[in-house]
């Protein structure tokens, strides 16, 4: 059969769905003899699969992770088995996520639920196992059923029930699952209490079936909350379910389109409603506190009276085991049982990321009364009876304070239960923006503000409109109440999400990412001390966020830009120096050492960053959609809205590794952010021309910061065979032929684009217009991958000319370019572009360039071995709100390059490193 034409593949894949594998097109395009290269013979040995933390899968549903493979290892058509130690098989979904330019797998996604008991599996080409009870996915009217064989849930299309019941057997566990949102329009400044509470409800817009089975099935539901004819803050949920499981995850994410001065969230919250069967007395609650602590008490409780019912009724309560018939207590404990309290209500609020408070009270109307407090909450629960109950557990709840969990009416015929992801207790969720100094009305007025705290101020531009927040619950249907081992193990598996993963080898040997990262390697002083160097600046991040406390719901996953050594502090409050906001790439720094490392603490780091930055950083609605907002005190601050923040490079490792389907929505709408220079002109500030106007046929567009964005959005659609994959790959190229052809190639700077073209228009004359940021947001990373993918040479060679002269000297660049670049920083993280050019074109005295410049003092620039201490010191005392550490010298700019220039530079020239 000769081969389908690419514009064929990608029309019937864009009709698919991204839920739907394409393997059933590719395969008429596929490498013929892939199995006969030197790829496909690699790629026939077993890739070790293994958990990323100790302890397996514990009371989670299942697993979903992602494995690159060698280009032209495997065709589009191939299909994977897993197997334990013992070669048992392990049910296994599979499904491609990207596909190499011949057409071969790139990465695939595998999801595995039953049969995931053991520590190590090994996965192989062959057949895989069907799951012994397949999750099924069926549509009738206007509700969703989803039967993993444990369980089985009905999914509303419309109204405000998300989740219209979850069965287990014949039992009805939970019913009702809704959204609940309470806004209040004014917030209480002053000692006058007075602003008013509403209501408004979660209503659906519409839900499809995004995958179905056999192992995992998906399904997506979207809407807005609502209050008469007022709908707001829209919502995106997914619900995953496993083959065989009892348990189901939800992501919920909303984005923010309120008016910052008038919409105050007061409450935020995922709400069921779970049927209570059982007699008082076998009704039972169970709230998690710190560590594997739990509150264990039942409705009626029966221990601790003045008459004792006997020591085997007292020990089945606790266990939650159903009592015996009470005709068989002690009499005088039967015959008072009415005159025993029913707690019917209880509430767990996080408020802080250092405290919660439990309480609980007979029944509204009535006080509460105190039931302990901690730390950090687990952010878990069980309500229910002997007959059946609901677990509960929201990932990440003291992190992202102020949290809280309601239990209301257990007492009663249905208990409530409410994971509130803003608690109604804490005060109201408060956006406005920050600053006074808002009164410019000129550009260079407001460029002022760059001069003295390094935050660009611009009227309106500081706002919330538009930007996301998601979340992450786990419900579990319980046929009885569970022993205490199997709450403990539900309430970790709601904090850590069981996640299985692909080894470094394995990872590094794909060539994925550029093959900018290699395996650990400690096999010399001289590469151990840069690995131990790497790990100090690792370890000194992580330690930050506990010491300074950078939590909170729109907070947590971020880091701090710079540290203020005189009040020993970040500069939490100072501009454009507090929140990072993703400013010289911590991301790919933080993944690239994951993916050669596969420590598990690197990954939990990245990826709750990924969440963050993806979501707070960038907008997701308005006219603003698409870009993400420079650092400052607030996260959506400064006037700066740019791609370099909200690309999509940033995003794909987490999606390549974890198939999250929120992440791939993420990057999908970025496929067509060139129209926002259209909207918003990211220099438009500090421009030579003052009469310039976005033009839609004459849009001025960097080939640094800018095109790096536009381009990471582009290949992943490409390489994912997204329903843009076709415009995707043709802006690629074009843009690519046009930089190419630039009379000095990427050192031109910038071009004229054409937005109906795609193509940038071809300067009539040279010019030298270079920056230290234009690499160093994703553009080293997205060349060194769409080189190896595109044979475009002149496209290299303009490439490895950028590469060359950066770090030349003015006389070399004087000589090549009629003049030189300037004063230029940020050298040694521009280290690694004197090692990608040695390794391209097999030149040593760059290789030796890469590690001096890597090495050697340049003036505000970096870590220089011979100035650098290489430690913290303790920091105590009045000096300090915490005792703690300080390493006064780290920043966030300097050590998201130095860990991107040392990983690539030991990838690509670690035979070089002198000593």
């Amino acid at each position: 059969m000769p081969p389908i034409p690419r514009r064929t593949l990608l029309k019937a894949a864009a009709a698919t769905g991204a839920a739907v594998p394409f393997s059933w097109l590719l395969a008429h395009n596929a490498p013929k003899a892939a199995a006969d290269s030197p790829a496909g013979k690699a790629a026939d040995e077993p890739v070790d699969i293994t958990w990323l933390e100790d302890g397996g899968l514990g009371a989670a549903a299942g697993s979903t992770f992602g494995v690159p493979w060698p280009k032209g290892a495997h065709p589009g058509d191939r299909t994977f088995a897993l197997t334990t130690a013992d070669g048992t098989h392990v049910p296994l979904q599979t499904w491609a996520t990207a596909y190499w330019p011949d057409g071969s797998l790139k990465w695939t996604a595998h999801a595995a639920g039953e049969g995931l008991t053991g520590s190590a599996y090994r996965l192989t080409t062959g057949t895989p196992a069907a799951p012994a009870k397949k999750v099924t996915v069926s549509e009738r009217g206007g509700r969703i059923t989803v039967d993993t064989g444990a369980i089985r849930a009905v999914i509303g299309k419309d109204g405000k029930q998300l989740v219209r019941s979850v069965t287990r057997g014949s039992t009805e566990i939970a019913r009702a699952g809704r959204l609940v949102l309470l806004r209040q329009g004014d917030v209480d400044d002053g000692d006058q209490g007075r602003a008013e509470w509403e209501r408004f409800d979660g209503e659906i817009s519409g839900a499809k079936v995004e995958q179905q089975g056999p192992v995992r099935a998906v399904v997506r539901i979207d809407g807005k909350h609502r209050k008469g004819r007022r709908a707001w803050l829209p919502f995106s949920v997914r619900l995953y379910f496993y083959a065989g499981a009892d348990s189901f995850r939800m992501v919920h994410t909303i984005t923010f389109d309120g008016d910052q001065n008038k919409d105050f969230i007061r409450g935020l919250g995922v709400r069921f409603s779970v049927p209570m069967r059982d007699a008082a007395y076998d009704r039972h609650i169970r709230i998690a506190g710190e560590g594997k602590g739990f509150l264990t008490e039942a409705v009626k409780g029966v221990t601790g009276l003045r008459r004792d019912p006997g020591a085997g009724v007292r020990t089945a309560q606790v266990k939650g085991e159903k009592l015996p018939d009470p005709a068989g207590w002690d009499q005088r404990v039967t015959s008072r049982l009415h005159l025993i309290p029913t707690w019917g209500d209880y509430t767990l609020a996080q408020l802080s990321a250092d405290g919660f408070t439990l309480r609980k009270r007979t029944k509204p109307g009535h006080g509460w009364i105190a039931a302990g407090g901690g730390g950090r909450a687990s952010g878990f629960g069980y309500v229910g009876g002997v007959s059946g109950g609901l677990s509960f557990g929201l990932r990440d709840f003291w992190e992202k304070f102020p949290a809280q969990l309601d239990i209301r009416g257990a007492a009663g015929a249905e208990a409530e239960v409410t994971l509130w992801l803003w608690s109604p207790e804490a005060q109201p969720m408060d956006l406005r923006f920050y600053h006074d100094g808002m009164g410019q009305d000129t550009y260079p007025e407001q460029l002022e503000g760059l001069e003295i705290t390094y935050e660009d101020y611009e009227p309106g531009f500081g706002t919330p409109y538009g930007i996301a927040r998601t979340s992450e619950l786990t419900f579990w249907a319980n046929a009885a109440t569970p022993d205490a081992d199997t709450l403990v193990r539900q309430a970790a598996a709601v904090r850590t999400p069981p996640q299985l993963a692909a080894g470094p080898a394995d990872l590094a040997r794909a060539k994925v990412f550029g093959g900018l990262f290699a395996p650990v390697d400690r096999s010399t002083p001289a590469k151990a001390k840069v690995e131990d160097r790497l790990d100090f600046l690792f370890d000194y991040h992580k330690g930050q966020v506990e010491q300074r406390r950078w939590y909170g719901f729109w907070d947590y996953g971020d880091i701090m830009h710079t540290y203020d050594g005189d009040r020993h502090q970040w500069r939490y409050d100072v501009g454009g120096y507090a929140w990072d906001n993703s400013e010289l790439s911590p991301d790919l720094w933080l993944w690239l050492a994951y993916l050669r490392s596969g420590r598990a603490d690197i990954f939990r780091f990245a990826e709750s960053m990924t969440r963050h930055t993806g979501e707070v950083d960038a907008y997701h609605l308005g006219k603003w959609a698409g870009l993400g907002t420079r650092h400052g005190v607030q996260h959506f601050a400064d006037s700066a809205k740019q791609q370099r923040i909200s690309t999509a490079l940033y995003r794909r490792f987490s999606y390549f590794l974890t198939a999250d389907e929120r992440i791939g929505d993420i990057m999908h709408a970025l496929v067509d952010s060139d129209e926002t220079f259209l909207v918003l002109d990211p220099q438009r500030k500090v421009r030579d021309d003052p009469d310039y106007e976005p033009d839609p046929h004459a849009l001025d567009i960097g080939f640094g910061t800018d095109w790096s964005g536009l381009a990471g959005a582009w290949l992943t659609e490409w390489e994912r065979r997204g329903p843009k994959a076709e415009k995707a790959e043709a802006r690629l190229r074009s843009t690519m032929e046009t930089i190419a052809a630039q009379p000095n190639g990427f050192v031109q700077g910038s071009g004229l684009y054409d937005l109906d073209t795609g193509k940038y228009a071809i300067a009539d004359r040279p010019k030298v217009s270079v920056s230290h940021l234009s690499a160093v947001f994703g553009l080293v990373e997205v060349c060194a991958e769409v080189i190896d993918l595109i044979d475009l040479p002149k496209f290299k060679e303009a490439w490895l000319d950028y590469c060359r002269y950066f770090n030349a000297t003015k006389a070399e660049q004087k000589a090549r370019y009629g003049t030189d670049f300037g004063s230029l920083i940020l050298v040694q993280g521009h280290s690694r572009l004197d090692a990608y050019a040695a390794v391209q074109l097999k030149d040593d005295k760059l290789a030796a360039r890469a590690w001096q410049k890597f090495t050697e003092y340049h003036e505000g620039d970096g870590y220089p071995d011979a100035t650098i201490s290489w430690k913290s010191v303790k920091v105590e005392g009045p000096d300090v709100l915490e005792p703690g550490v300080e390493a006064a010298w780290v920043s966030t700019n300097a050590t998201a390059q130095y860990g991107l220039a040392a990983i690539q530079n030991l990838a690509l020239v670690g035979d070089k490193l002198p000593g």
